[in-house]
């Protein structure tokens, strides 16, 4: 007879060394991954400003970088050189909950050293280091972590969790943001949702466009956070290799502080945080916008101190 106390230790020592090589595995994947991202100097050295719970700043560029030319005119990028923010969102985390803050491009603030233009231009001048530094002195609110993400970063993040699930409010035709989508629910692969969120052509225009952002990228996120993601290598492999091999961050950011962002997104997009916009008070000339300055300091004083924000501080 088999001696089952012996057979017993046996298979607990398989495992075991099954479970050791797993875990050398994941902490492997894990550094090449923190060691692959594009890493740039985005936080201020000499910033001033000081707030509660945890701050990230996330730029959407349209940086056509690891595009090839057919990639270009599959995706209705077009070819133009240098790098603009599309896409500008604050997202707080704390005791209060995640909030997350669509910052509009065409926002007229004060640009340090450049005088006043619009928020966008600030990246142009002088880089992410002079987006957030312009982006501090408007709300008042530490930057701690920043992440920027092309657009083959985003392509590459959706198709690898197998599309995204959006409810589209009105069919949107749009040659130039390479769109052409029917009203309803259904699910949308990268291409569409590069379009979906770089569209125009809408009513709201601008306005309408930045809350989409929120929205898919709320549902992007809690989708690549979904258990059946996370325990799916075949989709958690190819996650994790694209959005960390396109995305640029801050030289004192890691891997771990991508996944503290998931979370508070995931908070976000469950419905337990807040989406917002800032609170806009008219024009500054042209196409400039203004910012209600009595409900932004509001919304953003709320989170200076790791507070919920009133609701009559939610814009635009």
């Amino acid at each position: 007879m088999p001696d089952w106390r012996r057979v017993g230790r046996a298979t607990r020592g398989r495992w075991k060394a099954v479970l050791i090589l797993l875990l050398v595995a994941i902490v492997g994947f894990g550094v090449y991954l923190d060691q692959n991202m594009t890493r740039v100097q985005a936080l201020p050295a000499d910033s001033q400003a000081s707030s509660s719970g945890t701050n990230y700043l996330i730029v959407g560029s349209d940086s056509r970088e690891g595009l090839s030319a057919e990639d270009e005119e599959r995706l209705a990028t077009g070819d133009a050189a240098g790098q603009r923010t599309d896409t500008i969102m604050l997202l707080h985390t704390g005791s209060s909950g995640s909030v997350l803050v669509s910052i509009p491009r065409d926002s007229y603030l004060p640009i340090p050293g450049k005088g006043s233009n619009k928020v966008n231009a600030a990246f142009a001048f002088g880089g992410p280091e002079l987006l957030v530094a312009t982006v501090e002195g408007a709300t008042g609110l530490h930057i701690d972590h920043y992440v920027e993400v092309g657009f083959g970063g985003f392509v590459g993040a959706v198709d690898a969790v197998g599309g995204v699930d959006m409810c589209v409010p009105r069919a949107i035709d749009d040659p130039k943001a390479g769109l052409n989508i029917q009203a309803g629910c259904q699910e949308l692969d990268g291409t569409t949702a590069l379009g979906y969120v770089r569209t125009r052509a809408t009513p709201g225009s601008d306005f309408d466009r930045v809350k989409r952002q929120r929205e898919f990228l709320s549902a992007l996120l809690g989708k690549a956070t979904s258990p059946l993601t996370l325990i799916n290598p075949f989709r958690m492999v190819p996650l994790a290799s694209a959005v960390t091999g396109t995305i640029t961050v801050d030289d004192s950011d890691h891997i771990w502080n991508l996944a503290g962002l998931a979370w508070g997104m995931k908070s976000v997009s469950g419905g337990d945080g807040v989406q917002t916009t800032v609170p806009i008070g008219g024009s500054a000339g042209g196409s400039n916008l203004r910012w209600d300055r009595t409900r932004a300091q509001a919304l953003f004083g709320a989170l200076q101190n790791d507070q919920t924000p009133p609701e009559s501080s939610f814009g635009p």
